[in-house]
């Protein structure tokens, strides 16, 4: 857990898992989510976990019976009133006192449709990231850069693991091929135009339905299989996320390609439809040919 307050309302929340820099308070405020710098020396005067003042040489709390936490290696959560050093399990700081309670943060966006049956998915956040997940199908919406954020933290497991352990995890998804599966072109919440179907990382299996505009529509467990498949390793190297620009790259690209495939394709079918014709006029005239001479 990591606190920071509000200067003006003093409400609490709960940062650890966020990359922003700052965070909207519910009184309007904007609060800088900078990590605190802790207090030249914390005095340890209450118990942790009931907030109950204790004596200097206190081993236990004599109202609660909690064991009462000096060492400075187990101090690590910063009281954001004081910036004295609690240990990270404390309900209450051990110097002020003032009890730990954060908010849940205030979550930007607003409902939308399901791509896949329609219901409407309210907004949430998964470790401080802002996304829509429908109740019905499990499914995730991603917007804008949200998934890229989403995949890091997945690479960032993988190159925090234990080496040792590596070996061990198996991806949940082996390169399964795409060409089996039901294609099904959904459209996306924001724009209702029809989505990209894509292969992650183009051998994962996993098929992601994207919106160069505004975000990347997931099935339920098809964020956890990439992570299964990025922690076994059969990602390869580098590990680094394609990036919303460059998926608008492609689109762009893929735009621009679109109207000459259409043409090629239109091409291809007048010159076969008028080969087929030809040779319909011929079989024609060999008949009526046939027929007056026998």
């Amino acid at each position: 857990m990591r606190l920071v307050a509000c200067s003006d309302c003093h409400t609490q929340y709960d940062v650890a898992d966020l990359e922003a820099k700052t965070i909207p308070c519910r009184c309007g405020s904007e609060i800088d989510i900078s990590p605190l710098q802790a207090a030249s020396e914390t005095v340890v005067s209450r118990c942790g976990s009931c907030g109950a003042g204790i004596g200097p040489d206190a081993a236990s709390c004599s109202y609660c019976g909690s064991d009462i936490v000096r060492d400075p290696d187990e101090l690590s959560l910063i009281c954001p009133e004081c910036f004295a050093r609690c240990a990270d399990d404390s309900r209450f700081c051990v110097a002020c006192g003032i009890g730990f309670r954060p908010e849940p943060l205030r979550i930007d966006g607003h409902e939308l449709p399901c791509p896949v049956c329609s219901a409407l998915m309210p907004p949430r956040q998964i470790n401080g990231i802002g996304l829509n997940e429908c109740l019905t199908c499990h499914g995730l919406w991603a917007p804008g850069d949200s998934f890229d954020l989403l995949v890091s933290r997945a690479i960032r497991a993988r190159q925090d693991a234990n080496p040792a352990e590596l070996h061990v995890l198996k991806p949940r998804v082996m390169g399964s091929n795409p060409a089996v599966q039901r294609v099904q072109y959904r459209k996306c919440p924001e724009c209702d135009g029809y989505m990209q179907r894509r292969n992650y990382r183009k051998k994962s299996g996993v098929i992601i339905d994207s919106c160069p505009s505004h975000g990347i529509w997931l099935d339920a467990d098809e964020l956890e299989q990439i992570a299964g498949f990025i922690l076994s390793g059969s990602a390869g190297s580098p590990t680094r996320p394609e990036t919303a620009e460059e998926r608008r790259q492609k689109a762009a690209a893929a735009a621009a390609f679109a109207p000459m495939q259409a043409q090629i394709g239109e091409r291809v079918f007048r010159e076969t439809h008028s080969a087929s014709v030809e040779r319909d006029v011929v079989d024609s005239i060999m008949s009526f040919l046939s027929g007056i001479l026998k």
